[in-house]
């Protein structure tokens, strides 16, 4: 998500952190900022906007030299992309300074604890209660690590933390919790940052920090703990990638490192969404749950990966709710004249939201009384803010125009709004909820378990280069993983594929068939639909007589598929439902491969764009 710099040595603490959040520029930001330690005291710079707004401040009103600083670039989560909200965040003496990459659950809490004893908090983040938690801690006694470590152990959720305070004025403190932080060592001087890419041009040694440990940075070295304050065992490491590839985080392309992101994206749309006991508490959707319970219709539009998100979520919404759900091209949507009132959801699903065609759907389903939920990756983008209510997801940037962590992280939204709306109607028990949200919760290991034996996806993927064809085929919420599989293909390999329903292949598309047509598979699990899994492997069948290389992407275990398989694909055993989470993603690698195998560029294919702000 954010970017993050810190730095203690010799040089001028602004230009390095200024020149580091520049080179961290590409992971997409909308405010930035920079504190430096000088004279005593400490000064801070914030700007909405992109760096160069910062960069101009800077020039106009320069801080005090000082080789002590910390800085950031931030992606919103709680709060809109103004100058209050950037960070760094100050406590009310300003004599703390704290940069926060990810979500801190608790911090609502926190904050009622900290007014309560006097504290004036002028943001809307979830991060000035750490610099104010920070300064309590502080003045109690003891150092800033001492400090950082009695927070962290108050906090929940996931968390990088950086942080300086204007009474050690030569020492940078940073905490990790299920966020990256990396230190550079460098000749008399020490770097902080999210990714290697922002300390590079100094020094390409670093030292990987693990889970719940702060770090210290001061001229004496380098001190790493856990959150209890025993000292910690690091790995130095050397890092031999160009500038660049350390963008990348060491991937070919940043559909790659996207891909790889997709566990923890997973994970961060996930946090903070259940309360202490076990509810769903979606803050974001704002519609009282009195409306919720009126609504008798759902209608999702959305266009393009956005749209096969949504049609996995009607299948969710209309098991888990009972309430009737349409899926819409959101480019369709208006002009067929569609059936709404007041008691009708609109769902809007736009990874950029500012997708025109989506955002005039919302317009018109708005103009015809209906309540619109957006489902959205950037905070603050057009249609958040004119829907009634909006459910981030927490993919962070995703550079690469072909959509892969926000397509599995829409999907974690549309579960949790049937959920929610499930349980605000009542039609799915509490503990019914809690293990689908246990199940959800454990998704991204699976995820991860995925990419971890995906290598025989890339080397099926470049032995294929040379078809100009390839078929996806697949059942229930399989279907959408099958059109996206083939939609994936199209725009990054720019051949033929198409995606079709198992059960139509005799209905037309089986005259498609030949000999050595590669045919992709998706394989409902065999303990969710039983009848539908017999019916697929009987598809299976069908293909592979007529001569077609059968690629069959199905749940461990699952050896009934094993005698019709040319090339078999295995994913983690998951509830039918979540199916899509783990099956998409060997999908995204074999088109990203093959894509790549012919030569193509596949963080920019031709004729796209990122965010289509045209109808």
């Amino acid at each position: 998500m954010c970017g993050i710099v810190g730095y203690v040595g010799m040089q001028s603490a602004q230009d390095v952190v200024v020149a580091g959040l520049k080179r961290l520029e590409y992971r997409g930001y909308d405010s930035a900022g920079v504190a430096v330690l000088a004279d005593g005291g400490l000064a801070a710079a914030k700007k909405a906007g992109k760096l160069v707004n910062l960069e101009k401040e800077l020039g106009q009103r320069p801080l005090p030299a000082g080789r002590t600083g910390i800085g950031h670039t931030r992606w919103a989560t709680h709060g809109a992309p103004t100058d209050v909200n950037a960070h760094p965040h100050l406590d009310n003496a300003g004599r703390v300074a704290v940069v926060h990459n990810g979500i801190i659950e608790n911090f609502a809490a926190l904050r009622r604890e900290l007014t309560g004893r006097g504290h004036a908090l002028e943001s809307e983040t979830d991060t000035e209660v750490v610099g104010h938690l920070l300064a309590e801690a502080f003045s109690a006694g003891g150092d800033l690590a001492d400090a950082m470590r009695e927070v962290c152990r108050r906090l929940e959720g996931a968390f990088t933390l950086v942080a300086v305070h204007a009474d050690q004025p030569d020492v940078v403190v940073g905490a990790r919790r299920n966020s990256p932080l990396v230190v550079g060592v460098g000749q008399d001087e020490w770097f902080l940052a999210s990714d290697v890419a922002a300390f590079i041009a100094h020094t390409r040694s670093a030292i990987e920090l693990g889970q719940d440990q702060v770090v210290e940075l001061s001229p004496e070295g380098v001190t790493v703990t856990g959150f209890d304050g025993e000292a910690a065992d690091v790995r130095e490491y050397h890092v031999d990638w160009d500038a660049s590839a350390a963008e990348k985080g060491g991937y070919a392309s940043f559909m790659l490192k996207e891909i790889a992101d997709q566990p923890q994206a997973v994970a961060d749309t996930l946090l903070g969404r259940v309360d202490g006991e076990g509810s769903l508490t979606l803050d974001e959707v704002r519609i009282p749950d009195a409306e919720l319970r009126e609504v008798d219709k759902v209608v999702i539009v959305a266009c393009g990966t956005a749209f096969h998100a949504g049609m996995i979520a009607k299948y969710a919404i209309e098991h888990w709710t009972r309430l009737p759900c349409e899926t819409e091209l959101a480019s369709e949507f208006r002009y067929r004249d569609p059936i709404l009132d007041q008691r009708t959801l609109v769902v809007a699903i736009s990874q950029s939201g500012e997708t025109m065609d989506t955002l005039m759907a919302l317009r018109h389903a708005r103009e015809q009384g209906a309540k619109v939920l957006a489902i959205c990756n950037t905070n603050g983008s057009t249609i958040p803010r004119e829907s009634d209510a909006v459910l981030y997801t927490h993919a962070g940037p995703e550079v690469a125009v072909a959509s892969t962590k926000a397509f599995l992280t829409q999907l974690v939204a549309c579960y949790l709004v049937a959920l929610y709306l499930g349980q605000v109607r009542g039609t799915k028990w509490g503990d019914e909820i809690r293990t689908v949200v246990r199940q959800l919760s454990a998704i991204s290991a699976e995820v991860e378990s995925v990419l971890s034996t995906i290598e025989p996806v890339r080397e099926l993927a470049r032995s294929l280069a040379h078809h100009d064809t390839v078929l996806f085929v697949g059942r229930h919420v399989g279907y959408p993983v099958a059109l996206e599989g083939a939609l994936k293909l199209k725009e990054l390999a720019y051949m033929h594929a198409e995606g079709f329903a198992a059960g139509e292949l005799k209905h037309g598309p089986i005259a498609l068939i030949e000999e050595g047509l590669p045919v992709v598979v998706i394989v409902p699990s065999p303990r969710g639909r039983s009848v539908l899994h017999d019916k697929i492997v009987s598809n299976i069948q069908e293909i592979r007589a007529r001569g077609a290389l059968t690629i069959v992407v199905a749940e461990e275990g699952d050896d009934a598929v094993l005698p019709y398989a040319d090339h078999l694909i295995t994913v983690p055993a998951t509830p039918t439902l979540l199916q899509p989470l783990v099956a998409t993603v060997p999908l995204q690698v074999f088109a990203c491969e093959l894509a790549t195998a012919r030569g193509n560029e596949v963080d920019q294919p031709r004729n796209l764009a990122k965010s289509v702000t045209v109808e």
